[in-house]
């Protein structure tokens, strides 16, 4: 697990070229390349604009680290149910 944390942050700071945000071009190129194996419509800039807009929790146009992670969070949510085969409904 080590691994993989140092894994988000790296591809985060790497993507961000040292900031502490993301801008648009940034994350389409991050999810683009970094999640288009597992989630759909990352080569769609339209969907990836949607995507932002829905984690930019302060409206500043742009993706900072905890808004990233709460990205991650959703994804790895979503992962877990395909893969146990359950709902977020099921008890």
């Amino acid at each position: 697990m080590e691994a993989a944390i140092k894994t988000l942050v790296t591809t985060f700071i790497s993507t961000s070229k040292g900031k502490e945000n993301l801008n648009k071009k940034e994350f389409q190129k991050l999810v683009s390349n970094q999640l288009g194996s597992i989630m759909e419509d990352t080569d769609s800039t339209s969907a990836v604009e949607e995507l932002k807009r829905g984690l930019d929790d302060n409206n500043d146009g742009k993706v900072s680290f905890a808004e990233y992670l709460t990205l991650i969070g959703y994804v790895a949510t979503s992962l877990s149910q395909s893969k146990s085969g359950s709902s977020a409904d099921a008890s």
